[in-house]
């Protein structure tokens, strides 16, 4: 099909007048779709027309759709964000965050504004979509208009580069959707959980995330120039891992990396290819793979995969012999002999129909497809990964060489048609860079292919300090399949991967340009996803929580930050690139406000005593280290309220709950210790010595306060950790009454004790006297 007919099919009506008018480029220049070829008399191309045609190409309607293009896509995100602002006092309202918005807002009202909010979640997603494929279609038609010019009129200047500059100028491919998706994707599933009536703590967003046993993967373009530098960085964390054939283990030192070839399957129309540039809900792909050179007699593997709508992948794939690819693919053989050895080894059932399910479906795939052999993909891998453990594989493919397989063409096939693969690179054992292959059978990559899959949640600092990096450029969605087909085939299909227009550019920067751009792209993804947190209390977007990570905790409400006027402030926190989590195998060819909070002491909002001396409140390492007055989030960011650890059922160790009833046995000791002094003081007074009978009630009212401050105590941390409370647990004022207390207590008991020997001492001196004076008078009575 044309691609002026397939143009006129594809708008979408509502935008039809900004659209490129390609009838009028054709008339330009001076071509239609029925013309009879160029008549050089009649038509000659004069300057006039070359600049007429230039003029209306990159300057009227490349500004045109730009220009609509970005204004629809500002005007959804503005439409996706008054959504957000109308389901707010509805998430607030379900998460108790707010009592007056939740009387407010009565059950009709709800209903009918959730109602409403669907309908036009509905329209934005609608449009979002077409958007992309309004995108697409006049991408690829500045393309075809530039390709007809350079064919036909391009005799002294070709337009090919004058196009790729402007494209960076007025960018149509720069537009990434996947946050505006993330957050309609949030608010779908709040206002469908809202409708069926679910509680607060059933909502939750956890049906779009993936398990934590999925793999996160990154794709990269590397310059040659940074390829061993890129090694390097790799080296230093993980070993290379060499494929050895004989042993599928690690192999010698001085083994030479594998070469891997590829034969991807599609039809005369290409609509596989189609459908994964237009990333159809599940679109497939089907290829044969193996290592090294098909004269060695190498494991051959048939491998069909299908993505699924949430971004993961099924696969299906079983190994066959080089003889039996042919019949198979014509549905002649059917592993018939593969299944009876099966049989004959007693594998476990299972197993076996696993084995059969995969041959019927890809055969069935092949039949009902018509496909054949199109595209073979060449390559050298380099595989870093420690062996036995898959948390972290990295691949780095180098000189990628994508040669024409099919048989279109009956007159010079490029393959034979009763064969499934290249004889002549095959039967030669031909290498990189292929020579005798001729020229428009065969597209060289001019970069290396760096592919990042991380396995769980966990983050490694020197794997996001590669891929945000000068050193790399990021491609996702990067395919040698659709790559392939683009570049070889491209009189064949009418659409074409974004990427296209960036393989000829210089793609080196230089390090802070990196970081800039780097800081700019994160500093905006915070900002597009905090708003699917407020939705759900902070449970939604696993990125925003490592984007905002706050010093003091999870606050207990909002009534914290309510009190802030502190002036907004930009705030580079960073967030982890997001990127789409997919089951694969190690060769995928697939795919701020300011605010204050405060952390005062659970005595000081009721005595005033930490306002007041400061310095009572906590002096731990671990208090001071937690203890922050101000948080600084990103601008338009507003704290959410709980944070997305404080979800879920409380986990705590015995040894926190041993330690509480430790801490509280022994203010029970102290208590016990302190009435048992009081008791023996009081009895060993006597009734006439009052000082002492007094002393025993004050540490009587002294053990009395351990003995509450203790309890008091342990219920608090209780409390905090049931919370999850990011405040200090530590507290002196209990221990300083009870020390002050006692030190009071021992002060008065040695001034009435040395009062009371100093009026002793007097008294028995005086009756001292008396004694000698009348010891005296005796004895003078008896010398009478």
């Amino acid at each position: 099909m044309r691609f002026g007919s397939t143009l006129r099919k594809s708008v979408y009506p509502p935008w039809k007048e900004h659209y490129v008018d390609y009838d009028t480029l054709k008339k330009l220049l001076k071509e239609s779709e029925a013309s009879s070829p160029v008549d050089e008399d009649e038509d000659a191309w004069t300057a006039e027309d070359e600049s007429a045609f230039v003029d209306e190409l990159m300057n009227k309607q490349l500004q045109k759709v730009h220009k609509f293009q970005t204004d629809t896509s500002q005007k959804l995100r503005d439409r996706t964000t008054a959504c957000e602002k109308k389901l707010e006092p509805l998430g607030d309202a379900s998460s108790g965050n707010n009592g007056k918005q939740k009387a407010d807002v009565a059950p009709e009202e709800r209903e009918k504004l959730l109602k409403e909010t669907l309908s036009e979640l509905d329209n934005i997603t609608k449009e979002v979509n077409e958007l992309e494929k309004f995108s697409r279609i006049n991408y690829t038609a500045f393309y075809k208009a530039t390709k007809k010019h350079d064919r036909k009129r391009g005799q002294s200047y070709k337009l090919r580069p004058f196009l790729e500059t402007r494209l960076a100028a007025h960018p149509l491919n720069s537009e990434d959707y996947s946050p505006l998706l993330f957050r309609l994707s949030a608010m779908y599933s709040f206002v469908r959980q809202s409708l069926e009536g679910k509680s607060q703590e059933a909502l939750s967003f956890a049906d779009s995330s993936n398990g934590g046993d999925s793999f996160t993967s990154h794709k990269f373009w590397v310059h040659p120039d940074n390829i061993l530098e890129v090694k390097t960085i790799i080296l230093r964390r993980l070993p290379v891992l060499v494929y050895n054939p004989q042993t599928s283990k690690i192999a010698e030192g001085s083994q030479r990396d594998p070469t891997l070839t590829s034969i991807y399957f599609d039809n005369p129309n290409f609509s596989l290819y189609t459908d994964k540039v237009g990333h159809t809900p599940n679109a497939g792909s089907l290829r044969l793979r193996w290592h090294g050179q098909l004269a060695e007699k190498p494991d051959i593997v048939f491998e069909k995969k299908v993505l699924t709508e949430g971004g993961a992948s099924e696969e299906q794939r079983f190994p066959i012999k080089e003889k039996y690819i042919q019949q198979f693919i014509e549905g002649k053989y059917k592993m018939e002999k593969s299944v009876s050895k099966l049989e004959h080894q007693q594998r476990d059932q299972q197993g076996i129909d696993n084995f059969k399910n995969a041959v019927d479906d890809i055969q069935s795939f092949v039949r009902e497809n018509d496909l054949q052999p199109m595209l073979r993909a060449n390559y050298t891998r380099t595989a870093f990964q420690i062996p036995g453990d898959d948390r972290v594989r990295i691949s780095l493919d180098t000189n990628l060489a994508l040669i024409r397989e099919d048989a279109l063409d009956y007159d010079r096939p490029n393959r034979e048609p009763e064969d499934w693969h290249r004889k002549d690179i095959d039967s030669a054992q031909m290498e990189y860079p292929f020579k005798a292959v001729r020229k428009g059978e065969i597209n060289r990559f001019p970069f290396a292919l760096l592919e990042v899959k991380t396995k769980g949640m966990k983050k490694y600092e020197w794997i996001e300090d590669l891929i945000t990096s000068h050193l790399v450029k990021e491609t996702p969605r990067f395919s040698k399949f659709v790559h392939g087909v683009a570049m070889l085939f491209e009189d064949n299909v009418n659409t074409f991967p974004f990427w296209i227009s960036e393989v000829d550019t210089d793609i080196r920067r230089e390090p802070q340009q990196a970081f800039e751009e780097e800081q700019e792209r994160k500093k905006k993804n915070a900002e597009d996803e905090f708003a699917v947190g407020s939705l759900f209390g902070a449970r939604a977007s696993p990125s925003y929580r490592r984007s905002v990570q706050s010093p003091v905790g999870s606050p207990v409400n909002k009534s914290l930050l309510k009190g802030s006027s502190a002036p907004a402030q930009p705030s580079p926190l960073a967030e982890a690139t997001e990127t789409d989590k997919t089951n694969e195998e190690v060769d995928s060819d697939e795919e701020g406000a300011q605010a204050t909070l405060t952390t005062d002491s659970p005595f000081g909002r009721s005595t005033g005593l930490s306002s007041l001396l400061p310095s009572f409140t906590s002096n731990s390492k671990y208090a001071r280290s937690k203890r922050q007055t101000k948080v600084k989030l990103p601008p338009g960011i507003r704290d959410p309220g709980v944070w997305i650890k404080d979800q879920g059922p409380v986990r705590v160790e015995a040894k926190v709950w041993l330690a509480n009833q430790r801490t509280f046995i022994k203010w029970q000791h102290v208590s016990v210790l302190l009435a048992s002094l009081s008791l023996g003081l009081y009895n060993a007074a006597g009734v006439d010595n009052n000082v002492a009978r007094a002393l025993a009630v004050v540490y009587t009212l002294v053990a009395a306060f351990t003995l509450a401050w203790g309890w008091g105590i342990y219920m608090w941390r209780r409390r905090l950790i049931e919370q999850r409370s990011g405040r200090d647990f530590d507290n002196v004022f209990g221990p300083l009454v009870v020390c002050v207390g006692l030190a009071v207590a021992l002060v008065l008991n040695f001034a009435f004790k040395y009062r009371a020997i100093v009026n002793d001492r007097d008294n028995g001196n005086g009756s001292a006297n008396q004694t000698t004076a009348v010891f005296i008078e005796r004895i003078e009575l008896l010398r009478v």
